[in-house]
């Protein structure tokens, strides 16, 4: 039984620990960090739909679902042995042992990060962060991971790169808390762990089908997801900022502002940048500064005056903008820009936190004592911060690409999705479920194309009268099918908008999820293009779409998905989608 009661005056908590010590905890301050704990997570779902808004389509749902399965990994990871390995006051300078595995004796003696808050508190709180860092991590994963081996991967990234560093940041046991290090909020911990993970990540999966070309140059599918994620993320930093003074005082009001104030300042200069390039003002731009300011104030919120928010805010929102950029200069395919944003980020504001870091400011709590930054002639606390960032990015980035490389070995447990799986969408392969009910065909999406071209020319619609550059096969054997070969190539249909003549002057587009029938490969020397015909009618009343002695073979696919989709529009109609795949010999390219 806790051996707990309530001061008659203030009705605060009295805990008597087993040597009699007593210890009061505020309840004003236990409402504050419960309250700030529901902050945090509600920035969880935020991550998924602001990395969501910013994929395609196809791959829309599998970033939301991953932000809430992530919960219910990190959570069970951070019962099971994550916060013993983190907080445990036996451990070592660099992880914490088992001595509250399963959370064992945690309850209400003083918690680790603060005498003012029990250690039960102390731990749901900070089971937040586990859980966000872990989300923020696998943006690395978009467009082209399995779902199941991710979820492993999250357990095992937690247990083997988040606690330790979280242990040698915040532990009073850990290395960089005892050197000095100053990290208010999870800078090291949270977003240069996360960003560099996501930057091993990419470059274990290799890049995307079509990296390079314009195939990839698409724009975000879903500019409302990207700011309703900002806005739950903006909405749950006060929380994580403001709650990280672990009590309802001074110090917690100042990180609300400078939190505040850092990511309006980061979102007005990323947009300005890139208003600069396209004279239009950007939603995503804007949200995207926006973060990148939120990151950047992250380590030093607690330890900074306004004046010194503004300036974060501005080099932040700099600094990860031209971030966005490293990928091509690199040749990684980093989909989501993660590090850009969180490890840049994060980055800029450690620097920072040791230029600006002010022992008046970490003082407001009554209770911390530092000897500042530059601002207060502490030249040295800026090599702790050089020292406590470049071994977070180090051992991030090492560890992660080892458990990435083992899991590869594991049969079941590779982590890059088939080809196919690709093609069609993670949401379709993975989850059979979509984040829209109808789902019209991508732009995007059509067959791979090489150099071979065919004097094709669309019809109605954007790209009017300019050929279309279709695949030539250079397969030698004629034995397989013609539908494998084009399922084995199908990106997404089509090259599109089709000729209007082609559909009757339905100029309608559809996604290709297919039931192939049978036909034959072309053999080498065969240039591929795709027509479809939308109506339910049988395939020789459409002889006239592929002109008498212009094509030497033919073969249909029917597309089961749209006749799904369009049931959901029309309940009672049903019709047939089928795909008519032409191939004509042509003369080999030089």
């Amino acid at each position: 039984m806790v051996n707990a009661t309530y001061v008659e005056t203030s009705q605060d908590v009295l805990y008597y620990a087993d040597d009699g010590t007593p210890y009061i905890y505020n309840l004003g301050d236990m409402a504050w960090i419960l309250a700030s704990t529901a902050l945090v997570w509600l920035m969880i779902p935020g991550v998924g739909l602001f990395y969501s808004g910013l994929l395609r389509r196809k791959n829309a749902l599998s970033m939301i679902f991953l932000s809430v399965a992530g919960v219910a990994v990190g959570s069970f990871q951070w019962f099971f042995w994550g916060y013993s390995l983190a907080f445990s006051d036996t451990g070592s300078k660099f992880i914490g042992d088992l001595r509250y595995f399963c959370l064992k004796g945690v309850l209400a003696e003083p918690s680790a990060g603060s005498s003012r808050i029990p250690a039960l508190l102390f731990c749901v709180y900070q089971c937040m962060f586990c859980l966000i860092t872990g989300v923020l991590a696998i943006g690395g994963f978009a467009e082209r991971s399995k779902i199941g081996p991710v979820m492993v991967f999250l357990f095992c990234w937690l247990t083997l790169v988040y606690c330790p560093i979280a242990n040698w940041t915040w532990n009073p046991n850990g290395w960089s808390f005892i050197m000095g290090g100053l990290d208010f909020a999870g800078g090291t911990p949270v977003h240069i762990s996360s960003g560099t993970a996501s930057l091993a990540i990419a470059i274990y999966l290799g890049k995307r089908r079509g990296y390079g070309t314009e195939r990839l140059a698409y724009k975000p599918h879903n500019t409302a997801f990207v700011i309703l994620g900002t806005v739950f993320l903006w909405f749950g930093w006060f929380g994580f900022n403001g709650g990280s003074a672990l009590s309802a005082n001074l110090r917690a009001v100042q990180a609300c502002i400078v939190t505040n104030l850092a990511a309006s300042v980061g979102g007005i200069t990323w947009m300005l940048l890139d208003w600069r390039l396209e004279r239009k003002f950007s939603a995503v731009g804007f949200c995207s500064g926006a973060i990148s300011g939120l990151v950047g104030i992250t380590p030093a919120a607690g330890f900074v005056g306004s004046p010194a928010a503004v300036a974060i805010g501005f080099v932040a929102g700099v600094a990860c903008n031209f971030a966005t950029k490293l990928k091509f200069l690199v040749g990684v395919d980093e989909t989501l820009d993660v590090f850009a944003s969180h490890g840049i980020g994060g980055m800029v504001g450690c620097v920072m936190t040791g230029l600006f870091a002010q022992a008046s400011v970490a003082g407001f709590d009554g209770i911390t004592e530092i000897p500042g930054g530059w601002m207060d002639r502490s030249f040295i606390q800026l090599g702790y911060q050089l020292a406590d960032m470049t071994s977070g990015f180090g051992y991030s980035l090492v560890m992660t690409t080892i458990i990435l490389w083992i899991m590869h070995f594991i049969p079941g447990l590779k982590l890059r999705c088939s080809e196919e799986a690709e093609i069609i969408g993670i949401d379709d392969a993975y989850l059979g479920e979509f984040a829209y009910d109808f789902v019209g065909t991508d732009p995007e999406l059509r067959l791979l194309r090489s150099d071979g071209a065919m004097d094709l020319r669309h019809g109605e619609g954007e790209g009017e009268g300019q050929p279309v550059k279709v695949e030539q096969a250079a397969q030698e054997t004629s034995d397989l099918n013609l539908p494998d070969y084009a399922h084995q190539h199908l990106e997404d249909i089509p090259l599109l908008p089709v000729s209007a003549a082609a559909v009757n002057g339905d100029n309608n587009m559809f996604r290709p999820r297919v039931r192939l029938q049978p036909g034959r490969r072309p053999p080498d020397g065969y240039l591929v293009n795709l027509w479809e015909e939308h109506g339910k009618q049988a395939q020789e009343d459409h002889a006239e779409l592929v002109p008498e002695g212009q094509y030497d073979l033919c073969a249909t696919i029917e597309m089961e998905r749209v006749r799904h989709a369009l049931r959901e529009v029309e309940p009672d109609h049903k019709p047939e989608i089928t795909v008519i795949i032409c191939a004509k010999r042509v003369s080999r390219p030089p």
